[in-house]
């Protein structure tokens, strides 16, 4: 059974930047699948924000490729989220998933965190 879970302080201040780690059990990182982030605002959809392939490749939303870095730390089988220069809009819950089949219509998030809250304020 693969397990992931969020972690991370989820209070940001404008301008700076929100940090964010998902530990995975039960399946290595750096074997298959892609893992990435998503999040939801209040009262919006969901929003795919970017991943990283077991591979080490990249992948990012180009809404908000600018702003975001996703990285791993194979050691400790974590991938971590940087999100800079954060608004109150960024405020969401965020989720961490393992995508299978590949992207697009094809592949679907099998595995997902249970998400942590990030909020953006003064």
């Amino acid at each position: 059974q693969v397990q992931l879970q969020e972690s991370g302080p989820g209070l940001v201040k404008p301008s700076q930047t929100l940090s964010l780690t998902c530990t995975v059990s039960g399946g290595s990182i750096t074997t298959n699948y892609a893992w990435s982030w998503i999040r939801q605002p209040p009262g919006k959809d969901m929003e795919w924000m970017g991943a990283i392939n077991y591979d080490g490749s990249t992948y990012y939303s180009p809404s908000l490729k600018s702003r975001t870095s996703i990285s791993r730390d194979t050691s400790k089988n974590q991938f971590s989220l940087r999100l800079s220069s954060v608004t109150p809009d960024d405020t969401a819950g965020y989720y961490c998933a393992r995508r299978t089949g590949g992207k697009g219509d094809s592949g679907r998030n099998d595995y997902w965190g249970h998400g942590t809250q990030g909020t953006v304020a003064t």
